[in-house]
């Protein structure tokens, strides 16, 4: 007798998951990870919408998605299987969370030119005709012509996006060009300071009824963005990230390893077969925090350490009377005393490179956060090939978020770090973007914070965190 599939456990989704699991056994198969759900006619989309979205854990499918082919609707369950596998969700959430705003619909681009492009190389499942690869988006937003398998083993999704959203350079272009019309330098510092603060009390703001990620006052689209979204102008977006199902940062590192490790076997168990054309850069990984990393060493570099000190004795000395028995005594034990020295941070600021606002913010309280709780000094120099200005700053206090940069000039290391080691710090961080000669080597030990466009340059000497 044959048996009877219990109703509860079929969605309109399964002859897509079975023809899936049929010829591509092991990567298939992550469909069985993810939950499926079919909308009801009163949660039916405008006429139009998509036929598939996800959330990160649930696909969900509109009535007509049935009346699709069965190449088609394989095509469109594939391509939310990899979204939920490869977490692009919740990595939405989580770069918003870094960087303040992030555009939902240019996201969702990226990631779908990512999935499409994984996908193309099999025959038994149908994207849509005028589907966005990633070669195709590379090709015509930034000129770059690589072969398909070369750009999935180098870009993920957030380096895609960073690259594509061009929006706040459009912005600035803005503000710069009616800045050079309405005076000389001392408004155009003015200018930034005021947008910096501007954007720094408007962070986390999203206007009422816009979809997640933008914000209240969205900035200028940028000839990236724009192109971008014309070639997605056909396709209504599959992502809808769920802000309440988002759990603890562990809880959320530890998702990422688990489908880091299903994706990984599930590529190996298909082989020539797998879904995935090759093991990709955008397989979901767990980041330490750069925040994390920083916040480490410099808290180790300007913790106060206990000295020896040779005009006290030590306690067990002096309990002992400096004997250790009748008529014998014991050698000189020095004591220990709390060092008098105040540690001190030397911060150098390279003003030619072009730093976000938000990114400096985040850098700046990060900073401050960490000199006020090691009651630590902090020395700033800002220059370009020369020093422009040296301040001294107490402890938790700053005038890291005043700073402009003017970007396009000239940068030397070497006179900035010598002007940081005559005030002799116990440590210092250079926040550049690493395009210039550093001729002098300090003794102390030196971090350079690059932003995240810069993160393939190399270090003269030190170590590099990458400010994503």
């Amino acid at each position: 007798m044959r048996d009877v599939e219990p109703e509860g456990y079929r969605h309109r989704g399964t002859r897509a998951v079975q023809r899936m699991v049929e010829f591509a056994p092991s990567t298939g198969g992550l469909a069985l990870w993810a939950q499926h759900r079919d909308l009801r006619d009163d949660e039916a989309e405008a006429p139009g919408g998509p036929l598939v979205w996800t959330d990160g854990r649930t696909i969900h499918y509109a009535a007509a998605f049935s009346e699709l082919p069965l190449a088609e609707q394989a095509g469109r369950v594939a391509h939310a299987v990899l979204h939920v596998a490869l977490r692009h969700p919740q990595r939405f959430l989580e770069l918003r969370a870094r960087l303040g705003d992030v555009d939902l619909k240019l996201f969702n681009v990226c990631a779908d030119a990512i999935v499409n492009s994984t996908l193309a190389h099999l025959a038994w499942l149908a994207l849509p005709a005028d589907a966005v690869d990633l070669r195709q988006l590379l090709v015509r937003t930034m000129g770059i012509e690589v072969p398909p398998e070369s750009a999935l083993l180098e870009w993920d999704v957030e380096r895609l996006y960073r690259a594509i959203d061009d929006r706040a350079a459009a912005r600035s272009g803005r503000q710069r060009d009616a800045r050079q019309s309405g005076g000389g330098n001392g408004s155009a510092r003015r200018g930034a300071q005021s947008s910096r603060r501007a954007s720094a009390s408007g962070s986390g703001t999203t206007a009422q009824g816009a979809e997640p990620g933008t914000r209240a006052r969205a900035p200028a689209e940028g000839m990236r963005a724009a192109i971008a979204r014309s070639l997605a102008a056909p396709h209504h977006a599959d992502l809808r990230p769920d802000e309440t199902a988002q759990g603890a940062p562990e809880e959320q590192a530890e998702q990422a390893r688990e489908w880091s490790e299903r994706i990984l076997r599930a590529h190996a168990g298909d082989g020539a077969f797998s879904m995935l054309r090759a093991l990709i850069a955008d397989v979901p990984r767990s980041r330490t925090p750069w925040e994390q990393v920083l916040r480490t060493r410099l808290t180790r570099a300007l913790a106060t350490r206990p000295s020896v000190s040779w005009s006290r004795p030590s306690r067990s000395y002096i309990a002992n009377q400096g004997r250790g028995g009748p008529d014998r005594r014991l050698p000189w034990e020095p004591g220990i005393s709390a060092s008098k020295s105040v540690p001190r941070l030397a911060v150098v600021v390279d003003v030619s490179g072009s730093i976000e606002d938000g990114l400096m913010e985040r850098f700046a309280r990060e900073v401050e956060a960490i000199t006020r709780r090691t009651e630590s000094g902090m020395v700033l120099v800002i220059g370009d090939n020369a020093v422009r200005r040296v301040e001294h700053c107490k402890p938790g206090r700053s005038s890291l978020r005043d700073i402009a940069f003017d970007g396009g000039g000239g940068t030397d290391f070497t006179p900035l770090l010598e002007e940081a080691d005559r005030h002799g710090p116990d440590i210092g961080v250079v926040l550049t973007d690493l395009e210039g000669p550093a001729r002098f080597r300090p003794r102390w030990p030196v971090i350079w914070a690059v932003p995240d466009a810069c993160a393939a340059a190399v270090e003269p000497f030190g170590r590099k965190v990458v400010l994503d």
